[in-house]
């Protein structure tokens, strides 16, 4: 089979022939018809992830076809365990440390791979596991995000945010968004999100009051813009956050937090439930995920590079 491999720290994927994989006891081999791009990805091609090893097959999203011919969607979150609360020791989400879709084939668990949804072709499908999970689980999950609340969402062009904004829309709630790029915010704007700000702007948590407060506020960047985020939360709202790309906070006036009743929920990608759960939810509500850019397998450096840049809305996918 044919790979894209990473063999060092700020190097290029090298396009590799590597022998056919076979399946061991519960595993199942995926013939890959679309992979997508997550930020990890480009995290480890920097070198700024924890577990790093080389030579390694990057991505952890994928669609394809199984050796007797069924159409399969990856759950990329592996060894979740028993308890749905939260991940055990030996979580790990594939693409690091286990080879991940960047390949013509993909070796996965069986229990990791659910019928692909039947209204998305392969591009749609391959751009939704990780970031939908992760989404999913944000908003329902944890946050228990209800019709007609209002829910804030930092970063919109990114694919969890945009899944975000998606998944809110589609039960009736209300969104805003944040972003740096104002072609960015006038795109969520036409998809339905109600307003946003530039976070560029040094006003931007005073714009965001005249539309808050808000019940939901779904953060992965953290960084010092946090402590606006609990400003604008509405007493008794949810703060849920994925990330930190932004760093941690220096600062937290936790009398703000008691005081305003806020519940401050942390989260990482999802456990085999919510994973079922939100691909019974795009089925029912026929979401399409968002697609950015498409581009063949063998050019996932140009695809990696969009998105270290951080010039994409919604998902890069990479096809055979």
């Amino acid at each position: 089979m044919k790979a894209m491999v990473l063999n060092g720290i700020e190097q290029e994927l090298q396009l590799t022939e590597l022998p056919n994989l076979t399946a061991g006891p519960g595993q199942v081999v995926v013939n890959l018809k679309a992979a997508a791009l997550n930020r990890r990805d480009a995290w480890i091609q920097m070198g700024q992830y924890g577990g790093l090893k080389f030579p390694i097959i990057l991505g952890s999203d994928g669609c394809g076809h199984t050796e007797d011919g069924h159409a399969v969607i990856i759950d990329p979150a592996l060894d979740w365990g028993h308890d749905s609360r939260a991940q055990q020791k030996s979580f790990r989400i594939l693409g690091l440390p286990d080879d991940g879709t960047l390949a013509e084939q993909v070796l996965v668990p069986a229990q990791n791979i659910h019928a692909q949804p039947a209204h998305l072709n392969d591009v749609q499908a391959a751009a939704l596991p990780l970031a939908g999970l992760t989404a999913y689980r944000a908003l329902f999950s944890r946050a228990q995000l209800q019709a007609g609340e209002r829910v804030l969402i930092t970063g919109i062009g990114a694919g969890t945010a945009a899944f975000s904004m998606q998944f809110a829309l589609a039960i009736g709630a209300q969104v805003w968004v944040t972003s740096g790029h104002e072609s960015k915010l006038h795109r969520a704007t036409e998809l339905g999100a109600l307003g946003g700000v530039n976070y560029k702007d040094t006003e931007w948590s005073q714009k965001l009051a005249t539309s808050g407060p808000f019940d939901v506020i779904v953060d992965s960047a953290g960084g010092d813009g946090f402590a606006q985020l609990i400003e604008l939360a509405t007493p008794g709202g949810r703060i849920i956050n994925f990330g930190a790309t932004a760093g941690n906070p220096s600062k937290i006036d936790l009398r703000r937090i008691f005081w305003k009743q806020i519940s401050i929920l942390g989260t990482t990608m999802g456990s085999p439930q919510d994973f079922a759960a939100m691909l019974r939810f795009v089925s029912e509500k026929k979401i399409v995920p968002i697609i950015d850019q498409v581009f063949p397998l063998q050019e996932a450096n140009a695809a990696l590079q969009r998105m270290r840049v951080a010039g994409q809305f919604g998902k890069i996918v990479l096809t055979q």
